[in-house]
């Protein structure tokens, strides 16, 4: 029961503080009149993409704080968190597409170490992380992409 309960938790905070950091941050006009490259997603998908990533990392997480809490994988994992909850005030709330750059580089290689370190103690937490991984490093190729761009 007790697995149950830290998974429920680290699932509920994970994708309750995204959702806020999101309706704190929503993309407005700025975000509109930005000169986009051809292959950048319908804005409807992020929601669901993110909401699913979440679910993920929360249950990583909670794989991870049951394992070893006070770990180096477990660090990572909080480090990798704080930089996602800051992208979206840094690219959106800012309004800087080089200030995104500038804490989504980082993400993606904090990403990158905590499925390293996690692959070989708890494998399963390392490949819940590969589709962040994966949308992460297209989030950082749009960025970019945004960045040149404008």
């Amino acid at each position: 029961m007790k697995k149950i309960l830290i998974h429920l938790l680290f699932i509920a905070l994970v994708t309750g503080l995204g959702a806020l950091i999101g309706i704190a941050n929503v993309p407005g006009g700025w975000y509109q009149s930005l000169a986009k490259p051809p292959f950048n997603p319908p804005n409807w998908i992020f929601g669901p993409v993110w909401t699913a990533l979440y679910v993920l990392i929360g249950i990583a997480g909670a794989r991870t704080w049951l394992a070893a809490p006070a770990s180096a994988c477990m660090q990572m994992w909080f480090g990798q968190m704080a930089l996602n909850f800051l992208w979206t005030p840094a690219f959106f709330g800012a309004e800087s597409t080089a200030l995104g750059l500038a804490v989504i580089l980082p993400l993606l290689l904090s990403i990158v170490a905590f499925i390293r370190m996690s692959w070989k103690p708890d494998r399963l937490s390392a490949i819940l992380f590969l589709p962040y991984l994966a949308w992460v490093g297209f989030a950082t190729l749009l960025n970019l992409s945004l960045f040149l761009l404008n």
